[in-house]
């Protein structure tokens, strides 16, 4: 089947809706609530959707395991009168970020055409992701973490000592961790944020090389779709060790729980990705108000032309954000 390409104007209307999300989530930075900031935006988001002309399925919502307020999979988004498309989307990757007032904080969205992105279930992933400019096959979710590190020094022409990778500080990641230091690396432990994480491997100017690590599925996905559109390199494998787990990916069509994805299997086509920085970090600022007006800054990316957009905006009627301050 020829690929459909996403009319431009939609794919600039798609950073209103992280923009609008990334705002109503502000409101909660530092407030301790998780729950209230990721319901603040997931209604933003919903709302900015339907106003979009797709005839949109949600394909990656939000997860099960927060128990938090969904875009759920399989909700119909948009007008119903513009082309089929899937939807990937994070309101707020980072809730606890936000809640803790700490870095990183991200709405995502993805769109691609009808039947391009994996639907993955909520469940595990295990991930590994490097940046674009690097030959085919550079690195493998299945070698040694040490190895991989050693072939992507390799392939870039420097140091062992020179690679940096990005893994979520958490106790299963303990070996890989130790190994990637073995080889002569560096780490950068994250707390939350893993699309974030996988992300910053595009950009030389987070100092970040590779990402290695086990975090969710869907944000596996909505990663994939960012690399997608800079030409990087991932892989992925979904963690299914009970048979719920297995239960749960059957029915959103997995057959062969073990299958390592290849960036292109978990999106494909033309995609596009809008994301809005909620608080700052080293790739986005986050949400500032300046007297009347609010300050949005996004990452725009789309995969069939390659174009990267950063998009710093100034709103001046807050009342269309549905804000009250």
């Amino acid at each position: 089947m020829a690929s459909k390409k996403i009319d431009r104007v939609l794919t600039l209307e798609l950073a209103r809706v992280t923009e609008r999300a990334a705002v109503a989530a502000s409101t909660l930075i530092g407030r301790g609530d998780e729950k209230a900031a990721d319901q603040a935006a997931v209604d933003a988001m919903r709302r900015e959707l339907n106003t979009l002309n797709i005839d949109g399925e949600v394909v990656i919502g939000e997860g099960e395991r927060d128990e938090a307020p969904m875009l759920y999979i399989g909700e119909k988004v948009g007008t119903g009168k513009g082309p089929k498309v899937d939807i990937a989307l994070d309101p707020l990757e980072g809730t606890t970020l936000t809640a803790k007032g700490m870095p990183n904080a991200l709405a995502v969205v993805a769109m691609a055409e009808g039947g391009s992105l994996l639907n993955a279930p909520d469940v595990y992933m295990e991930k590994i992701a490097i940046g674009g400019g690097y030959p085919a096959g550079i690195v493998d979710l299945d070698a040694d973490p040490g190895d991989n590190v050693k072939a992507l020094a390799k392939a870039k022409g420097v140091g062992v000592n020179l690679i940096n990778v990005c893994i979520l500080d958490r106790p299963r990641h303990a070996e890989i961790i130790a190994k990637v230091r073995e080889a002569g690396a560096r780490v950068t432990l994250i707390t939350d944020g893993d699309i974030a994480g996988v992300i910053h491997c595009t950009d030389p100017a987070t100092g970040i090389d590779m990402y290695i690590g086990t975090g969710g599925a869907p944000e596996g996905v909505l990663a994939a779709a960012g690399l997608r559109c800079t030409g990087g390199q991932m892989q992925g494998r979904l963690v299914t060790d009970n048979e719920d787990q297995k239960e749960r990916a059957a029915k959103m069509g997995i057959k062969d729980f073990y299958k390592k994805y290849e960036m292109e299997e978990m999106a494909s086509g033309d995609v596009v990705l809008s994301v809005t920085g909620v608080t700052s970090g080293s790739m986005l600022s986050g949400i500032e108000r300046r007297g009347e007006e609010i300050w949005t800054d996004t990452l725009l990316m789309r995969s069939s032309t390659g174009t990267i957009r950063w998009i710093k905006a100034r709103h001046s009627h807050m009342e269309k954000f549905h804000i009250d301050d």
